[in-house]
């Protein structure tokens, strides 16, 4: 306190005794008890009025010391148990937690890591996937706006996620310590394996396997792909000291329809520590048939070139180009699309009724629209001749099928006769017009569904530009290519009439995510949210069965069935409510990533310690890196001067006491017939 506030105080005293006297006891003929207690209760009540109306406030100064954090992080993934370090892993970390000195300096932080970075001092080495990037994004938001250590203690085999070596921030040093042998011994390795999901029946498809060799000597091996028992194909490979790696390029025979279970294997004479890496298992679904597209235009342009390219990256599809009057029969295309149509297609709508094929129609500035309000019942055009630039936006509640937003409003317009397009039936538009960043409301690209006959709108010409723009974004032309399959695949399906709609793999890696989607539709054809949908899983070897609920997303339900062991599942998947059931089985391939690693990467970690300024450390070297982190000056407690300021007593119990010194008061008084 201020002396200001002890000379308001002692006044207080003063006044308040003052006043107190002369109430009771002045003029009082004699100083009785009865005078002097109710003085005295006076006195209290007065003193506690100039103490709420002053309010002293005491003042306290405190030294804080805030030690910098140390990050303990430890790899918690089955590769630790499979290189025989799990129990080199808790010495080293129960070196560092329970390490006086190192807690006396610093404050220390205990995580792990996995697929997922979190934080904790419980290790399983159970997880399936390695993961360095929640890291160094995680620990720089625990410890904002601070200079502090990582001790990361692993084998530094990296399973998912960017390049780790250049994933943490330089001015925060790394101290790797590497567990697990670092012994490089002979190993042959299956590093990856390319191929299709979906081939063709009676056609080849492609396989491209990666190998890699660790050792010094030449070796010759053999590269083996079975199906069951049955031996698909052998080629020979050979490895030296100096090429330590290889491609093969195969092809093999798509001799029977539906799923096929294929193992590569790699092998030679000599003996490996690790054979798990020799072989890797892949499937392919066989097809029956592709997927037929026809593409009716009048004119030429670029436009029709990249949809066929789009369309064709997916292997189940074929695209044939033709003019209108080129063609006889529909009945063996899924889809049409109609490039902007004019007066000559008048028989094309006639036959593409007929034959039930679902259409994609695409305007532009050859457009005849008088001819389209006449041929299709889902749009009234009233358009001018002047041509107008639409550019897009993305509608989030679009929910005929499962799309992200890839950018559409950064891509290049589209040119459009300017005029009105007013819907007639129920439209769901996946992208809607803005003109000058402007929304109008018009559609740009829009769905229709009735009957069981489905309809895609795109109105404008020179998407081409999207494919082109989508490569320069991305570096690849995938997101734009997707994105016109998933149209495809809306059209061709042959869901159009179904309530209940499943997307699933066929096949699934074990460790892997395994997410199964569903939708279901109402009597309308309209995405149903109130849809009770479960679905229960059969392993056909065992007879376990499992059930689980589908949880709804936005346009979707779904569930993921983590946990599940290597082989053939049988599935049901029902709408409660209505009954409505799939079936259909999926295998879980047996593959855990985790076992490839023979040893642990200690190179790639020093690296990691290099670049942050720091050293790489061995478990037999634990005293070396204490003296380290005791020694680094880089690392210090800041002392922080805290000051305290509180009243001597709260306002709400000075309120309590004054309220029961009147009442006793009071009742005082009464009692003794002073009122």
């Amino acid at each position: 306190m201020n002396k200001s506030t002890i000379l308001l105080l002692l006044l207080s005293l003063l006044i308040a005794g003052s006043l107190s006297y002369f109430q009771y006891l002045y003029k009082a003929k004699d100083n009785s008890k009865l005078n002097l207690f109710l003085a005295f209760l006076r006195f209290l009540t007065i003193l506690g009025i100039f103490i709420l109306l002053i309010n002293p406030v005491i003042t306290r100064k405190t030294l804080e010391v805030v030690k910098p954090p140390l990050a303990i992080v430890v790899d918690n993934s089955s590769s630790i148990v499979n290189l025989k370090a799990s129990k080199e892993t808790m010495d080293t970390y129960n070196f560092l937690k329970n390490n006086k000195k190192i807690a006396d300096k610093y404050t220390i932080q205990t995580y792990q890591f996995d697929a997922n970075f979190k934080s904790g001092n419980i290790f399983d080495f159970e997880g399936t996937q390695t993961n360095f990037d929640g890291i160094a994004k995680n620990l720089k938001n625990y410890n904002r706006n601070q200079i502090y250590p990582t001790v990361i203690i692993t084998d530094g085999n990296q399973t998912q996620g960017n390049d780790y070596v250049f994933t943490f921030d330089k001015t925060n040093k790394i101290f790797p310590v590497v567990v697990g042998d670092t012994t490089k011994v002979l190993d042959l390795k299956i590093n990856q394996l390319n191929v299709n999901k979906y081939a063709f029946y009676k056609n080849k498809f492609p396989v491209e396997v990666f190998m890699n060799y660790t050792g010094k000597k030449n070796i010759q091996a053999e590269l083996t792909i079975t199906e069951g028992n049955s031996v698909v194909i052998k080629q020979k490979v050979s490895f030296s000291n100096t090429n330590k790696s290889t491609i093969v390029n195969l092809l093999l025979p798509a001799d029977r329809v539906g799923v096929c279970v294929f193992k590569a294997t790699l092998s030679s004479v000599e003996k490996e520590k690790n054979t798990y890496n020799n072989s890797k298992n892949f499937a392919v679904e066989i097809l029956n048939q592709k997927t037929n597209i026809l593409i009716i235009s009048e004119i030429n342009h670029p436009d029709i070139a990249a949809l066929k390219r789009a369309i064709e990256s997916n292997e189940q599809r074929k695209v044939t180009i033709v003019k209108p009057s080129e063609i006889k029969v529909l009945n063996s295309y899924a889809v049409c699309i109609l490039y902007q149509p004019t007066a000559n297609f008048k028989t094309i709508f006639d036959q593409i009724k007929k034959a039930g094929v679902n259409a994609f129609i695409i305007t532009g500035m050859h457009t005849n629209f008088n001819y389209l309000n006449q041929n299709q019942n889902y749009f009234e055009f009233k358009m001018s001749g002047q041509p107008e630039d639409f550019t897009a936006k993305f509608e989030d509640q679009f929910n005929l099928f499962a799309l992200e937003n890839n950018g559409f409003e950064i891509l290049p317009p589209l040119e459009n006769p300017f005029g009105k397009i007013i819907s007639k039936s129920a439209i769901s538009d996946l992208l809607t017009a803005k003109i000058r960043n402007i929304e109008t409301g018009i559609p740009l690209l829009s769905f229709a569904e009735s009957h069981g006959e489905r309809m895609a709108f795109l109105f404008g010409e020179n998407s081409w530009r999207w494919r082109f723009q989508s490569n320069i974004n991305n570096q690849t032309f995938d997101k734009y290519d997707l994105f016109i399959d998933k149209i495809i695949q809306y059209l061709a399906s042959d869901n159009s009439k179904k309530s209940l709609v499943v997307n699933h793999e066929h096949f699934y890696n074990s460790g892997e995510s395994l997410e199964i989607n569903a939708q279901f539709f109402n009597k309308n054809y309209e995405f149903d949210e109130k849809a009770h949908i479960t679905i229960t899983v059969k392993n056909k070897k065992t007879n376990q069965t499992k059930n689980y609920d589908l949880l709804k997303s936005n346009s979707s339900y779904k569930v993921n069935l983590e946990g599940l062991y290597p082989g053939v599942y049988d599935f049901t998947v029902k709408e409660l409510n209505t009954n409505s059931k799939y079936t259909n089985k999926f295998e879980i391939l047996d593959f855990n990533i985790e076992k490839q690693f023979v040893n642990s990467d200690s190179e790639k970690l020093k690296q990691l310690a290099n670049q942050t300024g720091a050293e790489l450390y061995f478990p037999n070297q634990m005293e070396k890196l204490e003296k380290t982190l005791l020694n680094d000056e880089d690392y210090k407690s800041i002392q922080k001067n805290t000051v305290n300021r509180f009243p001597i007593i709260e306002w709400y119990w000075l309120l309590i006491i004054l309220t029961l010194l009147l009442s006793i008061e009071w009742f005082t008084r009464k009692y003794n017939g002073l009122l």
